[in-house]
């Protein structure tokens, strides 16, 4: 079978309070991946901004976007630039009191081609995404671009093998995962260690499950809680390109901005679902109870 070849450009970067300031960082990591040839460009989760859900606060409201507004302007002409196509995640104001998180996906002619709002919202100690987040409402649609068909989740999403699924049955050819997750400063190192290798794991499960490869970027770095509840976080990175047998083609650090260029055979998951044809094994019939909370 020929190869088809994907370019994807990874981002894993340290926010600031700037936002004017972390935009302009990213569009000259993207001018630079395009200029390496990557045809599409993958960011982390909330890219514009700290990481706000640490605290409860109305105000941090005003942090929201419309869906046009200025900032997808920015991302647009962005695209159309560098003529790559471009994974962006924002907080969107859909509607006074009414707010998302949404990876909003541009063409590489600048045209938005899709958008995903974020389905499963967590809400715990320093992630109180609840609070802000209404949750999505656009089901697990992939997106269809010039690159291909994109199964887009954010964050939280990644632990649900369902979402996984409903992308690769509906079409999916790669699935990508906007991301902001890390460590909680009191917990001991090897709970550290077990939990960034469960969010590792779980996601290449995913790959392997559903033939796909997966595409996760964590932002990197601390950010501290402003309340002073806790000690803030420290987002651990570690940002991976697996191919549909889970493999790593690409691992980031967990401690240090990292940017590349991962060079992804799109034509191997044909192979691989002959290899082991999962979908066709499916007891469809069987599956009943996934739509039930709990089986007493």
């Amino acid at each position: 079978m020929e190869k088809k070849l994907l370019k994807i450009g990874i981002i894993q970067q340290h926010n600031t309070a700037d936002i004017n300031g972390n935009r302009q960082r990213l569009a000259e990591k993207i001018r630079v991946h395009a200029a390496d040839g990557a045809q599409l460009i993958v960011n982390h989760e909330l890219h514009d901004t700290l990481y706000f859900c640490q605290t409860e606060n109305v105000d941090l409201c005003g942090l929201a976007v419309g869906i046009p507004s200025e900032t997808t302007e920015f991302y647009s002409r962005l695209a159309s630039e560098t003529g790559t196509v471009i994974v962006s995640s924002l907080f969107e104001r859909r509607a006074p009191g009414l707010y998302h998180n949404t990876a909003v996906v541009f063409e590489k002619d600048g045209i938005m081609a899709g958008k995903y709002r974020k389905m499963h919202i967590p809400d715990d100690p320093a992630y109180y995404e609840k609070f802000y987040f209404t949750p999505g409402d656009l089901g697990f649609e992939p997106i269809e671009t010039s690159v291909g068909r994109l199964g887009v989740l954010v964050c939280w999403d990644q632990w649900y093998p369902e979402a996984a699924r409903l992308m690769a049955l509906r079409g999916a050819e790669i699935l990508i995962y906007p991301t902001a997750i890390g460590w909680e400063s009191t917990d001991e190192e090897a709970e550290k260690a077990r939990q960034r290798e469960a969010w590792i794991t779980v996601q290449r499960g995913h790959a392997v499950a559903n033939g796909l490869p997966v595409v996760a970027v964590n932002r990197v770095g601390h950010e501290p809680d402003v309340s002073g509840q806790t000690n803030g976080i420290q987002f651990w990175g570690s940002s991976f390109v697996a191919g549909p047998q889970g493999e790593f083609l690409f691992k980031a650090s967990d401690n240090a901005e990292e940017c590349a260029v991962v060079e992804v055979d799109m034509s191997r998951s044909e192979n691989v679902r002959r290899w082991w044809p999962f979908l066709r094994d499916r007891r469809i019939d069987s599956y009943g109870g996934l739509t039930s909370r709990f089986l007493d």
